[in-house]
Order: C-alpha cells, then structure tokens, then sequence
C-alpha cells in the first residue's frame, strides 16, 4: 500500500546565482514543484509515494520523471505529453534581495492535467491523499484536483493541502482567496504560512490556526513561521515550536513543502488518526520537521536538498 500519494506540478526551479553587469541572472536548475517537494521528504524517510501530474516529453519532462523514478517516488501516475511545454519557474532577487518568482506556465504541463488522465488505483491504494493550490490557477487542472480531492474523500483517504500562494500564477487576489479557502474546507491536515494566514484573515499565526480549525475543515493545523519555527494547534493540542539556529541558508526554496512532507511523515509513525494525537506527539512531529526543513535551507533546490534521517537526528540530538 502506498504511503502517500500527492496531486499536482512537477517543474524545474531555475534560482538564481550571480548577475552580470546588465544585471542578468546565471541561474541553475533544480527540479523542484510544490508536492514533488512533499513527497521527496517522505520518500527520503523512507515512505512510499507516488505523484499524480503532467510533465512535457521535452528534456526537462524526462529529466524530472527520471529524478522522481531515483528517489524512489511513484512516477506511474505522470503523464507526458508532446502537446506542451513542462513548468519553469524562475526564482531571482529583487532589489531588496527578497525572493521574487516569475513562471513559464502560459499552458504549462501540469495545468493541463485532466481527471480522466488519472491513474485513480494510486489514490485507491494509499493512506494519504495530498494536493496544493497551483493545480487550482488553470483548467482543466483545477476541476481535475476538485474531482480527485472528491474521489479521495469519498474512499476516506486523510487529506492533506498547503495553500503555497505564489500571485504570479493567479488572475487576482480574490481568486487565489476563494481557491484557498476551498482547499481549507477539504482538508484534514493544512500546513499554510504566516504570510498565507496574513494574507486570507489578516490574522497572527497563532489567531489564524485556532480560526481554520473553528471555521475550516482540519483536524490539525500547521502555520510555519521561517526561522521562528512553527505553531500547530488541534482540538487536544496547541503550542509553537522554534525553528533552528545558526544555519548558513543557501536556499528556502521548498523548504516549507519540505516542513510538510517531514512532520506528516512523523505522524504517520504514530499509527493514530491524527485526531487523537496528543500535544506531545504533534510537538516531537513539529520540532522534526522543523529541523528537516531547516536544513534542507542550507543546500540548494527543494528535492534534492532534503536531509538524511541520520542528518535530522544528529541535529535534535537527544530532544526526539
């Protein structure tokens, strides 16, 4: 039985690393897509997953599928296809030195999944069903996700959503506000940021995980913080975790899906439904995952920067 299987893009991250005098970026490639990024975390830890998604038959199509098929990640569920181009996104910096993302997707691949493109044995087959947000900017791929989260739900699959708001990809904010807030109402587990839970309800992240949880459709909730850490909260549990301190960060690039990916893998371990985990169970899952993520910062690229579990342990010494 599969572990977790997740909906959603597969593309390559294209980061920057140095300009020239006219201010052009040399920038390298990563393979990289939010829930390839999940699911590369829970295949290091060693579970076993699977990607439901497009990619193009051009280079960089067959480039991603053979990254997933050596990390162990279910590649049956990709569809290929000679009609369009496979997803890149560019990460440069502004001039405040922040993040700044701009995306070749005018289609991309994976905006032109359809339903019926769908290997649904995979979602038949696992525990966990797992989707995002940029699977809900375009059509088809938007009625494919709502027709997948559906089919999931109805075989009682734990369902798993990150928002990963990136406004380039949206028409408006009031779109991207009405998508999210969908995923919210389908979801068992969320894990959303700081900044996302600033930008839906204007609130602080520990304000904006109580209102999900009263409001929404989760049973546990994770705003992730950057470097301070993460707050969670549940009907049993709620409480903030610190990140990590001293790293020489290289790239934050995935590093949020990278969170995601790590401390559902922790609760997975637990056997429970995650209703009924205790404060202590989600804390040890939260400060796993914190570290996971935190290193994952110090390399670059989001599936290959994740850590080893030898790595992770090391780092939390004898806390977990």
């Amino acid at each position: 039985m599969t572990d977790v299987v997740a909906l959603g893009e597969l593309l390559i991250d294209f980061t920057y690393q140095s300009a020239d005098a006219d201010g052009y970026p040399t920038m390298a490639a990563h393979p990289g897509g939010a829930p390839a990024n999940f699911l590369a975390a829970l295949t290091k830890l060693g579970a076993k997953t699977a990607l439901l998604g497009k990619v193009g038959t051009d280079a960089f199509g067959k480039l991603l599928t053979g990254t997933l098929e050596k990390m162990g990640i279910g590649t049956k569920g990709i569809v290929a296809s000679g009609d369009v181009f496979t997803t890149l996104a560019f990460v440069t910096l502004d001039e405040s030195g922040d993040r700044e993302f701009s995306f070749a997707r005018k289609p991309g691949a994976d905006t032109c999944l359809r339903f019926e493109e769908l290997d649904l044995k995979l979602i038949d087959e696992a525990k966990v069903f797992h989707f995002g947000t940029l699977s809900l900017t375009d059509e088809p791929a938007r009625n494919c996700t709502y027709q997948a989260v559906a089919y999931a739900k109805e075989r009682g699959k734990l369902i798993s959503f990150d928002p990963n708001l990136r406004m380039p990809l949206w028409r408006s904010a009031a779109e991207a506000k009405e998508q999210m807030l969908w995923g919210l109402g389908q979801a068992d587990l969320v894990k959303i940021s700081d900044e996302e839970v600033q930008f839906l309800f204007g609130l602080e992240p520990e304000e904006g995980a109580a209102y999900i949880l009263e409001h929404y459709a989760p049973k546990l909730v994770f705003v992730t913080c950057g470097p301070e850490g993460c707050v969670y909260r549940s009907a049993k549990a709620a409480g903030r975790v610190p990140g990590l301190e001293g790293l020489q960060v290289r790239d934050t690039t995935g590093a949020g899906d990278i969170f995601g990916g790590s401390a559902l893998w922790k609760i997975l371990q637990t056997g429970k439904d995650i209703a009924a985990l205790t404060d202590e169970e989600i804390a040890g899952a939260v400060r796993f995952a914190c570290v996971t993520a935190g290193l994952s910062t110090t390399k670059h690229g989001g599936i290959q920067s994740v850590p080893t579990y030898g790595e992770i342990m090391a780092r939390l010494g004898t806390k977990d």
